[in-house]
Formats: structure tokens, C-alpha cells, sequence
């Protein structure tokens, strides 16, 4: 069940960090931290991941919940497999939990970290990023390792 306090410690992280952000900056603000590469911008997100699908909130709330209790319903199993499984969904379920956390709180998601290249985003879509290519990765070497397996003569 390591893999539920991995998911906790996400969360505990994510609400940190926007509560700090919230204490210093308001809607809008911009504090350069490398000016020009890095800076804290606060933004209120009503879409998904990038701002995407503004128009549909109810979608990203029932999406995140239901993806938590699954997660949390089928812990017992998942507590069985491999490593990298574990960890990808702990990241995905914290990251989860605290984009629903604003969703609920707040009507929208709080993001702050801007790169000025990328749409600003938060820890919590860091975690469910990494979570979910570390999901892919995991997955595409199994299925690469079956079928070398497969290949292999006995």
C-alpha cells in the first residue's frame, strides 16, 4: 500500500505549494524566479490539461473521482504488481486528488508554474504526467519482454 502514501505525499505537496502561491500572488500576478525562463504565474484553470475543454468541468470532477476509486477500490491487487505500476498510479491518484480538491474548493484548478513555453501547470499535473508516461513505459517494456520471451526457445 506504499504506493497510496506516495499518492498522499503528492497531494500533501500539491496543496502546499498552491497555498503558498495563493498567500503571495493573486489571479494574474507574475514572479519571474529565472526572468524569461521560469516564473510563478497564477492562473485559474476551468479546463483540463492545458486549459483544454473550458466548457465541460463536470467531465474532469467525475473523471478524477472516478479514476481515485478505482485506484483506491482495487489497492489490494495493485499492491501486488510490479514497482513502476505502483509508483505510476500513486502519482497519478495524488495528482488526481489534488486537482479534484480545487475542482471542488475552489470551481477550477490553480496553476503556477510557467515556463513561458508550456501552458502554466501545477504539481499535481506533474504527478499525473510522470505517473502516466511511467504507466506507458512500464507497459510497452512488458509487452516487449513477453514477446521477446515468446521468441526465445525452451
Amino acid at each position: 500500500m506504499s504506493f497510496l502514501l506516495l499518492g498522499l505525499a503528492v497531494f500533501l505537496v500539491d496543496r502546499v505549494t498552491k497555498i503558498i502561491t495563493l498567500t503571495y500572488l493573486t489571479i494574474g500576478d507574475s514572479t519571474p524566479l529565472i526572468k524569461g525562463v521560469f516564473h510563478l504565474t497564477l492562473v485559474e484553470n476551468r479546463g483540463g490539461a492545458f486549459g483544454l475543454f473550458k466548457g465541460v468541468p463536470i467531465v474532469f470532477l467525475i473523471v478524477s473521482l472516478v479514476t481515485l476509486l478505482l485506484i483506491i477500490g482495487l489497492s489490494q491487487r495493485i499492491a501486488r504488481r510490479p514497482a513502476p505500476f505502483r509508483i505510476s498510479l500513486g502519482l497519478i491518484a495524488g495528482g488526481a486528488a489534488g486537482n479534484l480538491f480545487d475542482r471542488i474548493a475552489f470551481g477550477h484548478v490553480i496553476d503556477f508554474l510557467d515556463f513561458r513555453v508550456w501552458p502554466v501547470f501545477n504539481i499535481a499535473d506533474s504527478a499525473i504526467t510522470i505517473g502516466v508516461a511511467l504507466l506507458l513505459w512500464d507497459t510497452l517494456n512488458k509487452k516487449r519482454l513477453d514477446s521477446k520471451d515468446a521468441s526465445d526457445p525452451v
